[in-house]
Formats: structure tokens, C-alpha cells, sequence
């Protein structure tokens, strides 16, 4: 089996087997060709199937040299998947990063911003711009509705339930959550809707796609974090953000407020609770208040 088609493979296997998003499976296979790259720059020949312990292990030593501890960590976890598919297949019978440990790293917290960083940050937008309007109601739905950018750039006019107030987000792996939005919230959707996006011409393809381009097209991931860095350097934010941290800010201002975490795990799209508990560390404080509050001993 050569690397080409065992990659070919493993994107099938992420795809279909697994259901990842694109994006994940885009940073799978990144993973793999680090490991393919150095095996040609090495003249290395050893096949999938056939690579051995010590390979690995020298490849991992070349990236310690450039990476830091968390992408080291990211690529072994990577590789570990991929030769636990191969191993899956019957096409080896051990994986040779099973004694591989991954570099130990410290939990890194959220940025967030302020309710009053986040209305500044929104207050700058020019709204004398046609899409000034558009980037106003991305913005308060980012920060409003807690989404990740891509399901922002993804959010389609057939997914807005205003009446019932949710609207029905794709998440990782194609998995569909219905998040409540607020009228505040509905009120920039709406205006951008009836006085912006209904006079432009929209490319075929895009009739549906909520948020444009001046070209009439789905916008990208990196124009949202361009429109929040430029907005960042106006107001004259010493904060490094990006389109996350407006996640990040919902999740720890729902928090701060007294939401109960497994409500914030269900609008985040958490599968798993202990991804949403590192709002917990960003909050302590809160904590405190909520057992001084309702423990029976305090």
C-alpha cells in the first residue's frame, strides 16, 4: 500500500465512517503529509504499512525543532488516528505511536472580551456602508447566538425560525442544533435582510446563503477575521481576538449571568461537557457566589 492511496483511503474513512466536517478531515490529512514530506526528504521508503517505531520517532524529534508543545501534540494525535484506522483495516496489526507520548501542555483558557470591549468593538462598525449593516448582524450573531465561524459563513435563510426564536445551526460533522436568538438580535438580521441583502444580486448557488459578499457569494472564514481585526485595531484593542473569542464571550457571559453549563453545552454543540467546563476556569469567581449562595453549609 503506498501513502497516496492509504490517504485516500483515510479521507473516505473520516468522511463516511466518521462524518468529520471538511475542515476537520483538511487538518487530518495536513497531519499525515508533515509525516510524508519528511519520509521524502529523508528518502525514506518505508510504506504505511510497513513503517516502523523508530521512523516516527525521528520525525517526531524533526518537528520538536519548530513546532511548539500544543501543534507536536496535535500532529502525534493525528497520526495516532491514522494508524488506528490502518490497524482498524486489518492492515497492520499495531500502531506504532502507541508509545509515543505526546508532549505535556497546560490548559490554554479563552480569550474573551467584555460586554463593553464587545459593544465597542460593534459600535465602530460604519453603517453608512451597505455592508456595514451586514457585519453589524454578523457580529451580534456571533457574540448572540455563540456560533463558530464557519457556521456563521454556513447559516442559511431557511434556518431562521424568528417566530419560534431559535434558528437551526450545522455544527462539526454535519450535526444540527437549534440555538434560541433574542429579538435584539433578530431586530440587525431583519434590518440587514429587508434593507441590504434584498437589493443585491445574488450569484446562482447563493440564493439561500444568509450573510454575502459584495459579489453576491458565500463569504469566507478569513473575511470574518479580517472585518473583527480591522474593527479591533479601530477602537484600539490591545487584545489579540478573533471571530472565536465572540464564542468564547457568550459561553462566559451566560455563565457569569448564573446559566447552568449543560444549557451553554447544548447551544455551544458540545458533544462532550468537559470541552464547555473550561468556562469554569475562566470564571471562578462565580463559583464562589453560586456555593455561598445555594450550599446549604455556607
Amino acid at each position: 500500500m503506498k501513502w497516496q492511496q492509504a490517504l485516500l483511503d483515510f479521507k473516505h474513512y473520516l468522511k463516511i465512517e466518521r462524518g468529520l466536517s471538511n475542515n476537520s478531515i483538511k487538518n487530518y490529512l495536513w497531519d499525515m503529509e508533515k509525516l510524508v514530506g519528511f519520509l521524502d526528504k529523508n528518502e525514506i521508503t518505508d510504506t504505511p504499512v510497513g513503517i516502523k517505531k523508530e521512523v516516527i520517532q525521528q520525525f517526531v524529534y524533526e518537528i520538536a525543532k519548530t513546532m511548539n508543545p500544543r501543534s507536536q501534540a496535535r500532529i502525534i494525535s493525528g497520526l495516532k488516528s491514522f494508524f488506528n484506522y490502518l490497524v482498524f483495516e486489518d492492515y497492520r496489526e499495531d500502531n506504532p505511536l502507541d508509545l509515543i507520548e505526546s508532549p505535556k501542555i497546560g490548559r490554554k483558557l479563552p480569550d474573551t472580551l467584555s460586554e463593553e470591549e464587545i459593544n465597542d468593538i460593534i459600535g465602530e462598525i460604519d453603517l453608512s456602508k451597505a455592508e456595514g449593516e451586514r457585519n453589524r448582524a454578523m457580529l451580534e450573531t456571533l457574540y448572540g447566538c455563540g456560533l463558530r465561524v464557519t457556521e456563521l459563513v454556513n447559516l442559511r435563510i431557511s434556518d431562521l425560525f424568528f417566530d419560534e426564536g431559535f434558528i437551526k445551526v450545522t455544527g462539526k460533522g454535519d450535526k444540527e442544533r437549534f440555538v434560541p436568538i433574542s429579538e435584539y438580535n433578530q431586530k440587525y438580521i431583519t434590518i440587514y435582510l429587508n434593507e441590504v441583502r434584498v437589493h443585491q444580486k445574488v450569484q446562482k448557488g447563493f440564493e439561500d446563503i444568509l450573510f454575502l459578499n459584495r459579489r453576491g457569494k458565500q463569504l469566507t472564514r478569513a473575511m470574518i477575521f479580517t472585518i473583527i481585526k480591522d474593527l479591533s485595531i479601530k477602537i484600539g484593542l490591545k487584545k489579540k481576538i478573533s471571530p472565536h473569542t465572540f464564542r468564547h464571550s457568550f459561553a462566559t457571559h451566560l455563565l457569569e449571568n448564573g446559566a447552568d453549563l449543560r444549557a451553554i453545552q447544548q447551544m455551544l454543540g458540545h458533544e462532550s461537557i468537559t470541552t464547555t467546563e473550561v468556562y469554569v476556569h475562566v470564571d471562578r469567581t462565580h463559583l464562589t457566589e453560586v456555593l455561598h449562595k445555594f450550599h446549604p453549609r455556607s
